[in-house]
Formats: C-alpha cells, structure tokens, sequence
C-alpha cells in the first residue's frame, strides 16, 4: 500500500480528513437552508400553506405563531393516545438502538413478532395471522390480494374469481386497487378510466338516509341484504372473491356506524356463495368504537375473514397498517403454496412494530374500553344537547370516541347544502382560528358522492370529563358561530329557508 506523504510535517491525510470535515459543515449548512424551504414540499394544495407545527403534547397541537389548537379529531382518527407519550417514544429510541431496518425476505425480528402475537391474541381466535403495512391503502391493496390468492389456491388457477362488491360512499384508500375498491365518487373522478372495471357497489347502511319512513331496523337490514344478494347473482357469483365494507363508515359518510344485524346478514350473503367477507377498519378499530376490533361490538358481532387495520394501531408515531387473516384463509394457503404472493420493503419495519405494540399495550390495558365507551357517552349526550334542535344540524352519529355531525339547510327533508358553500370546510377553517382553536375534521360527499357536509370527532382514548366537556364547548361554538352567517329567508309550516 502506497504511503500517506507528508509536507512541512503536516500529514496529508489529515489535511484531507480536515478539509472533507470543512466541506460536510458547509453543505450542512447549504442543507438546512433548503430544509426550511416549505415550497419545496407537495402540500395538499399548492396555493395554501398548512400551519406548522412545532411541538405538541396530549390534546394539543403547538404551532409555530405561539398558537396552539385542540386536536379533537386526533388528525384523521388516528392520535388514539393524544401527542408525545412518552411510553412510545422510549420504544422507537430503543427499537432504533437494536436495528432500525431489517429486509423481512431475510430476517424477522422480535419487534414484529411480538405485535403480531399481540394482535392475534386480541381477536379471541378469530384471526390467525398478521401482515404489517405502512398505511390503510396498502392494506386493502393486500386484502385484494390475499382474497384473490385464496380462490386461486382453494379452486384451482382457472378460478374465475375476482371480482369484488364494496359500497357506495365509501373509502378504502387512494392505491389505485384500493380506490377502485372504494365509491368515494371525487376521489375517483379523475381517475376513473385507470381504475378496475371488476367491482361493483351496493347501497350503504346508513340509516339517516337509507331508511325509508316506517322501515324498521329488521325490514332496513334484510332489504340492504337482499340488494347484496341480487348483486351476486347479477354479475355471477362464481367471479366474486369478497364483499368489502366499513363496520363504521368513517371519512366517506361521517361516522356512520353499522344497524344491528347488518353484519351478521351480510356474512350470511357470502357464505351462501362462497365469498369473503373483509372488514375495512382502518379508521375505526383498534379500540375506536370503545371495542378493540368493530367487529366485536354488540351491534355488530359478526367477525370477518380478513380485516384490515390501521391509524389508531400506531396512534400515529409510526405510519403501521395491518392485514390480519382468519385461520380459514391461512389453512387453505398453509396447504397451498405456503406463501402469500406479496410483498413489500417497509414491510414489518421494527421501528414501527416497536410503536405500534408500544400503543396497543396501553390500548389494551384493562380498563381503556371501558372508559373509551364512558367518554363517548358523555360526548354524545354534550353534542346532543348543544346541537340536536339547530335547523343546521340533520344528524349526529357514532360509536365509543368516533362521532359525525352532519349538516342540512332543511331538516325535515334532509336537503344538503350544495358542493359550492363548501360548508363543512368552512366550520373546519373557523375552527381553527380565534376564539375555537379547535380541529374539526371536514368531509363531503355523504348524500350522493358530491353533496353531503359533515365533520368528524375522534379525540384520544385518553381523555376525561373535563376535555369532553372543553371538546363539547368548542365545537358547538364553533358550528353554531358559523351559521349565525346564513341568513333565514322564510319560516312557514316548519320548514326553514335560508341563504348564505
């Protein structure tokens, strides 16, 4: 090996060593200029610039103005613990102590491991396995998937499963699979030619609008069972891998949850076919509705064949997703190929599993269920009592700590505002402004994909009386604020006219 000449009796390598040091300083330096080049980043709009937030802790989000707001929505139903626990940060440093990143072709962890048993554990037998994902879209791509590989595996290769039937005004991400899947009409819109032609929708359960006057729960339940039915039939029931729906409907309808029964009929749609049943609950699981799983609520009680899960599993201090699979689509892959077709990078990444299982051990500590139903009570009964009789208000809705209120310009025939008032968006922006400073999560489109205003509440399982009380306080006041700039044309046999 050639050896390092010296001049002057400075050696050259460390000239170099101190020169390469110099250099690293001022490209440092060059970097961290263009880190807070916020236009340098694809915002969701490219007009606006989203508030920056610069610290938070429990309910509330620090921004960079010396403001802070509630955070009552938890981001999209997702900060189940509130911010900066520090149970769950302690895991992530010392998961990133251990290995931060293992290529799961290869390796597995203990991280991994134990959030998979973890979860299993948590559906009483009713799930055998876990497939760890970065975010709710990839998991109902995987879901697609694995339903597909089970027919394939069960029937033969020359199955002519693969279709699906989800249902309108609903959400199941934005991977094109996952938003062909979905009926979230302007999510679609302008992807529509792109998207799978092998899926068909059926009506929701939403009662607030399903239901026809008189219908009774029952009578609701077997006519939306019915119309499933005659789906199957209509595109052929041996080309149908799964029926896919939202036990509680979250960002496409409001918080809609399911009508008792409605579960339990449906299963028995697909069972008579031979199809799948998925729960989607990305949005509503993993402790949401005051159950751990939706599916294992009373109103529902019916458990799926693959499930997917997501935001609160994480509580968001990690992006973690999940597919879990019953033990009758594992049994028929087990005697298959022994393998699911699929795969990704990030898949079971430590540092995630580390959080995720961080959270749900909190999650599942005795005792949170219990108080996250209490909660929602006393938050149901607040936005009842401040809001129920206001002409704007048609409906309010949900389970345990997930709640939708949905506006109307007439109540007694549910008439929407149209699309253009963008009335859900504008409780939201006021909201977050002085005196409310309070995050409400807007949504449209729950009427017919287009027209339909409604904001979301899903603050953390932790809070107590006195934040429900705070939450209650500053929505009402928020809502009600903003409507006190519509004007009433015209009152005549209850029926209410009014104008922006």
């Amino acid at each position: 090996m050639t050896p390092i000449s010296s001049q002057n009796g400075v050696s050259v390598k460390a000239e170099v060593g101190k020169t390469a040091q110099i250099t690293m300083e001022a490209a440092s330096d060059e970097i961290a200029d263009l880190i807070i080049d916020s236009n340098t980043v694809m915002h969701r709009s490219l007009h606006d610039q989203p508030l920056r937030v610069v610290g938070s802790e429990g309910l509330y989000l620090h921004l960079e103005n010396g403001q802070k707001f509630l955070d009552a929505t938890g981001g999209a139903a997702v900060a189940c613990l509130g911010h900066n626990n520090p149970v769950v940060k302690k895991a992530i440093i010392d998961q990133l102590d251990a290995v931060a990143y293992t290529p799961t072709i290869f390796y597995s962890t203990s991280a991994a491991e134990e959030l998979c048993s973890l979860l299993v554990r948590g559906t009483n037998g009713a799930m055998s396995r876990a497939f760890i994902c970065s975010s709710g879209s990839e998991g109902n791509e995987a879901a697609m998937k694995m339903a597909r590989q089970y027919f394939v595996e069960l029937e033969g290769p020359s199955t002519r499963r693969h279709r699906f039937i989800s249902r309108k005004q609903s959400y199941h991400g934005t991977t094109l699979g996952s938003l062909g899947l979905g009926g979230h009409v302007m999510r679609r819109k302008i992807y529509e030619p792109m998207l799978s032609p092998a899926i068909s929708r059926v009506s929701p359960c939403y009662a607030y609008r399903g239901k026809v006057q008189g219908e009774s729960a029952e009578a609701y339940v077997t006519r939306l069972a019915d119309e499933l039915d005659v789906e199957f039939e209509r595109v052929g029931p041996e080309n149908v891998c799964a029926f896919v729906a939202e036990p509680v409907v979250g960002a496409a309808l409001g918080c809609v949850p399911s009508v008792p029964g409605y579960f339990a009929a449906v299963r028995k749609v697909c069972d008579k076919y031979g199809a799948l049943l998925i729960a989607d609950e990305v949005m509503s699981g993993m402790g949401r509705t005051g159950y751990l799983h939706a599916w294992q609520s009373p109103f529902i009680n019916t458990a799926p064949d693959l499930q997917v899960i997501g935001k609160g599993l994480s509580g968001g201090y990690q992006p973690v997703a999940a597919l879990l699979a019953s033990p009758k689509v594992i049994e028929v892959l087990t005697k298959g190929t022994g393998a699911f077709s699929h795969g990704q990078t990030y898949q079971a990444h430590p540092v995630g599993c580390a959080a995720a299982t961080a959270v749900q051990k909190i999650v599942m500590q005795p005792g949170m269920m219990e108080h996250v139903r209490k909660m929602g009570m006393a938050l149901e009964a607040g936005l009842r009592k401040h809001l129920v009789d206001k002409w704007y208000v048609g409906d309010i809705r949900g389970a345990g700590l997930f709640w939708g209120i949905e506006f109307v310009q007439r109540k007694e025939d549910k008439t929407p505002f149209e699309p253009s008032q963008q009335v859900a968006m504008g409780v939201h922006k006021l909201g977050m402004q002085e005196p409310w400073m309070i995050s409400l999560y807007p949504g449209t489109g729950s009427v017919d994909g287009a027209r339909g205003d409604f904001v979301l509440l899903a603050p953390p399982y932790t809070i107590t009386p006195e934040d429900v009380e705070l939450i209650v306080q500053k929505a009402a006041g928020t809502i009600d604020a903003y409507f006190e700039g519509f004007g009433v044309v015209s009152e005549k046999n209850g029926t209410i006219e009014v104008a922006q």
